[in-house]
């Protein structure tokens, strides 16, 4: 498997076995030694690599260890403290890691809970770790742009110099974007003041302010959408549409020719919206934990989009009911008995993402 397939399986164990895992060594036995193991290419076995319980000690505290080092050629580079699954990475936990820092040689310091992966380095001052990391894994929730950059810090492709120079862009670049995501989620005054000036001549008012402020976080959230639009527009007129979405008829094998010509005028009444490709998106997105994602297929009616396990009606996995004004998600029961359920736009089907991978778990 290349970097990213282990990735995405690591990931895929996490969702199985993340609810028996209750302890810190649990989470290193079943998460932490795979990352470092089979992601980042390190013999957790051999101790001129990996050593586990690392000495550290920090001025009067003495015996204090860090749960991993590695090292390069003798010399410790990465420093690696784990904390159970469950618990959720904190400032408490980093200022632990923070201490180990400054008594080693190491550049990079991971914290971790099995699942998500926090990498530091030394931007602001030389061998004092950063409050803030640089980048952020999350494996229940992969960022595709995440992964190139943790590749770089795999064996094979690991220089020390090499990742503490990217990680300044990294450390802002992830910081802008978590601004960005507040401000199109809830636009803060000066925000909405930058635009306004621009289009607005009259006096900036408390109401007008609070008009403004509705109008920019509106205009943020259908500017994303034709953004999104125009790129599935791309997608449908290739692969997508293509390769991926059937109509839900199939004449082949019939000798009726009146049956076929009914079936390629059923065909041509099926018209595939962006709304429905996006939707389908969403789902792989959700379900690429659970399968891979060429086992996802879809099949367009006149009435609903299916989308099905290995293109077998046998298999399916939710229809999306987006032909009238209200849009449904419809989610199966074990005796796959349909139950639909009312979203406001495509975005909401995230919010069922937990009853999905329920739902779908009688195929694995």
């Amino acid at each position: 498997m290349d970097f990213s397939e282990q990735l995405q399986s690591l990931a895929k164990k996490i969702t199985q076995q993340s609810s028996m895992i209750a302890t810190e060594e649990a989470t290193k036995n079943a998460f932490v030694m795979p990352f470092l193991n089979r992601v980042l290419g390190y013999d957790v076995f051999d101790p001129t690599e990996v050593i586990p319980e690392f000495t550290a000690d920090t001025g009067i505290k003495k015996g204090e260890k860090v749960d991993y080092a590695i090292l390069k050629d003798g010399q410790v580079q990465i420093l690696v403290e784990c904390k159970k699954y469950s618990e959720k990475l904190s400032a408490k936990h980093s200022g632990q890691l923070f201490r180990y820092f400054a008594v080693t040689n190491a550049r990079i310091g991971i914290l971790t809970n099995g699942a998500q992966y926090e990498f530091y380095t030394d931007l602001d001052a030389p061998n004092k770790m950063d409050e803030k990391p640089f980048l952020t894994l999350d494996l229940e929730d992969i960022d595709e742009h995440v992964v190139p950059e943790v590749l770089k810090l795999t064996k094979t492709s690991f220089d020390v110099e090499s990742v503490v120079d990217a990680a300044g862009e990294l450390k802002y670049l992830s910081q802008i974007k978590k601004l960005l995501a507040e401000q199109f989620a809830s636009p803060e005054e000066d925000f909405v003041k930058f635009f306004a000036s621009r289009i607005y001549d009259g006096v900036l008012t408390a109401r007008v302010k609070q008009s403004f402020t509705d109008i920019t976080k509106k205009a943020l959230s259908q500017f994303l959408n034709d953004s999104i639009n125009a790129r599935l527009k791309s997608a449908i007129g290739s692969s997508v549409n293509a390769s991926t979405i059937q109509p839900a008829f199939d004449s082949s094998g019939s000798n009726d020719s009146n049956e076929a010509e009914i079936n390629n005028e059923e065909k041509s009444k099926i018209d595939t919206s962006i709304e429905e490709v996006e939707g389908f998106n969403v789902v792989k997105a959700i379900l690429r934990q659970r399968f891979d994602v060429t086992r996802i297929a879809a099949r367009d009616t006149q009435s609903y989009f299916g989308i099905l396990l290995d293109d077998n009606n046998r298999k399916p996995l939710c229809r999306l009911h987006f032909n009238s004004k209200q849009k449904y998600l419809g989610l199966f029961d074990a005796d796959k008995k349909e139950t639909r359920h009312p979203i406001g736009s495509v975005d909401e089907i995230f919010t069922f993402a937990d009853q999905l991978l329920t739902a779908t778990a009688v195929y694995e």
